[in-house]
This record gives C-alpha cells, structure tokens and sequence, in this order.
C-alpha cells in the first residue's frame, strides 16, 4: 500500500501480522467477482443470452450493493483515518469490491454510451450524483462512493477523482485521508485533471486542466484555499 510522504524518511504501516493477512484475503475479492461472474455464464442453466445477462447483472449490482451493505453494517468511513483501525479495513474492503472496475475501465466506458446510466449506477454505490452530468473519455473514478456531484456538471477527458489518500502524518505513521468530492452546480472540471479526497469545487466554477488538487482544498473564482 503507497504512501505519500513530503520528506525522504520512510513512512511507517503499523498493521499486526493478522491484519496483513485480513489485507491479503481482501485483495482476492475482484478475482473472486470475475470468477463468479465467468462461472455464471459458462454454468448457468438457460440460454447463452441469458446467461450473459445474469453475468452482466451480477458483475454491475452486486460489487455496489455489497458496498452498501458493508457500510449499513460497519459504519461509513471518513476523515483521517490510521492504517490498522477497523475503519480503516473497511474502506479497503470496499475498495477491493470497486478494483475490478479499475482493472478494465472499459467497463465503465460501457455504461457512458447511454447517457444517465453511468451517474444512475454511482447512485448505487451510494454517490450523489446530479442531473445532466457528462463524464468525457476517460474519466476515472477510485471511491465510488464518494462523490457529491451536482447539477449540468461537466468532467473533461482523463480526469481522475480520487476520494482517498494515503498519507504520512507528523508522527511518520500512514493514515488514510478519506473524504468525498463536492462539485458545484454548473462547474467544469479541466481534462487530465486529479481531484483527491475532500476537494471542493464551487458552483459555476471552470478549473484548469491537469490540475492537481490536494486533499481538503476548495477550488473558487479561480484559486486554491484549504481547508
């Protein structure tokens, strides 16, 4: 797991010989929903179209609605959290079921053709996403459950919206910055742009491209103010 350090010296995971084996068996969940999905259509009973449609099914509800269910059971994870606390593995868990979409990001590229379908299924990983979104070629998303997107909001191609940091803090321990993205009504967000987690974009604002925006900023009238 990377972190990201402002100084040469190393930065320290404090995580117990089992909670790095709770790590490792969390990290077999995609493989575990592409298997499923691949047995269901190679195994199912009924027609190869219905088999491909089960497949399909599970492959695009289950990851969100396990998501859902995991945070309804354990809580919702936000803010600063340090490697090792239950939070922490939590929010892993709920990457892990996300990862497969980030392995094929055609996937994704898939439900933008139709338009509306994309921000109906963030909804489900439980984003709030507004009307008339439009998510331009590329546009990568690592927490889907960590957007709050509003009205007639425009991303241009290849941005990256990042709701999770992992960062080294004062003591040289990582702890996970976590936070969703808030886009304003009518805002547009330059191309190649990365958002990280609790990065602010206020309405009717149109920010640069390739800008980079560190964790808890608030991007208005054209300037950068943190949190």
């Amino acid at each position: 797991m990377p972190a990201a350090s402002s100084d040469n010296e190393p930065a320290v995971v404090d995580l117990t010989r089992s909670q790095q084996l709770l790590v490792v068996a969390l990290n077999y969940i995609p493989f575990l929903e592409a298997v499923s999905a691949a047995a269901i259509l190679a195994f199912s009973s009924g027609t190869l179209p219905c088999r491909a449609l089960e497949s399909i099914l599970f492959l695009y509800l289950v990851p969100p609605l396990s998501t859902r269910i995991l945070f309804a059971v354990f809580g919702r994870p936000e803010g600063r959290i340090p490697a090792g606390e239950r939070a922490f593995f939590v929010w892993w868990a709920s990457l892990q079921l996300q990862i497969v979409f980030c392995r094929f990001p055609g996937l994704e590229e898939g439900l933008r053709l139709l338009p509306g379908v994309y921000s109906v299924w963030l909804r489900l990983w439980g984003s709030r996403i507004g009307r008339l979104t439009y998510w331009s070629p590329g546009t990568a998303v690592l927490d889907r459950s960590y957007l709050n997107i509003g009205d007639d909001v425009t991303f241009g191609a290849g941005v990256r919206l990042n709701g999770h940091v992992l960062a080294k803090n004062e003591r040289g321990r990582v702890e996970l910055l976590l936070a969703p993205i808030i886009i304003g009504d009518r805002a547009s967000v330059g191309g190649y742009s990365l958002l990280t987690s609790g990065t602010e974009v206020a309405a009717d604002e149109a920010t640069k491209a390739t800008l980079l925006s560190p964790p808890f900023s608030v991007w208005k009238d054209g300037h950068r103010v943190r949190k």
